[in-house]
């Protein structure tokens, strides 16, 4: 494994690497700096008053670095994500919650997708096979019809639907549109239960995490989510009748 992307890394050109020591440098000074041991449910119940004081005073200022924090979390650490959602409703309320998320998210989302892409995805893709050559000519061919579907039901990682496309040829604006809309749903529903986190907490609870699959949440998601695949089924009925 090491020796194949020691090959990867010598056989892409210096001016593409840039943005991954970019990328790695940013990972770096997440960790150094101890960002990720405060991003857990504890770490918000023992500063939510020092925290809620902190906004109410510097509103602009915590909106701004709300959103950065969230940025950089989901390219240096992307399972925080849904923790974040929760702590921004918590502070900002759901409706400010969700609008934050939905554009310091993409933002992150992109960062590493473009980084992705520009670095390492035309010597994978280069490198594919049969099954992957094919599998990407489908993708990009309904590439805004997946993106809608994999950001829409959460059965995969957010990192893992941040770099799979990028693999699979698909353009920066298909994925910037499909992230943007994909995790609207998702994102409100972590914000509403943000927005009673201090009930929970005053009552000694956690926040519950699976609640987004529950039926009654996950069932529109889903209803949304095959929407978003009527465009390809169209397809490929028209053209077996033609």
């Amino acid at each position: 494994m090491s020796k194949s992307i020691a090959a990867m890394v010598s056989a892409t050109p210096f001016r593409r690497l840039w943005p991954l020591a970019v990328l790695g440098a940013v990972i770096l000074v997440f960790f150094l700096t101890g960002l990720d041991s405060y991003l857990n449910f504890e770490s918000l119940r023992l500063y939510r008053a020092d925290l809620s004081a902190w906004v109410a005073a510097n509103a602009v200022l915590a909106v701004i670095a709300y959103m950065a924090t969230y940025a950089l979390a989901i390219i240096a650490f992307p399972p925080s994500g849904a923790m974040l959602t929760i702590t921004g409703g918590f502070l900002f309320g759901t409706f400010f919650a969700g609008i934050y998320v939905i554009i310091a998210a993409t933002i992150g989302a992109t960062a590493l997708f473009v980084v992705a892409k520009t670095t390492l995805g035309d010597y994978l893709r280069a490198r594919a096979g049969p099954f992957l050559q094919r599998m990407e000519a489908g993708f990009v061919e309904n590439a805004m019809s997946y993106m809608l579907v994999l950001r829409l039901i959460p059965l995969f990682p957010f990192w893992l639907v941040n770099l799979a496309p990028a693999f699979l040829g698909v353009p920066v604006r298909t994925f910037v549109i499909g992230t943007f809309i994909g995790i609207i749903p998702g994102t409100f529903v972590y914000a509403s239960v943000g927005a009673g986190l201090g009930a929970v907490f005053d009552a000694g609870g956690s926040p519950n995490l699976g609640i987004i699959f529950q039926p009654e949440i996950i069932m529109p998601i889903v209803g949304l989510a095959l929407l978003s695949l009527l465009p390809i089924a169209y397809k490929k009925i028209k053209a077996r009748r033609s």
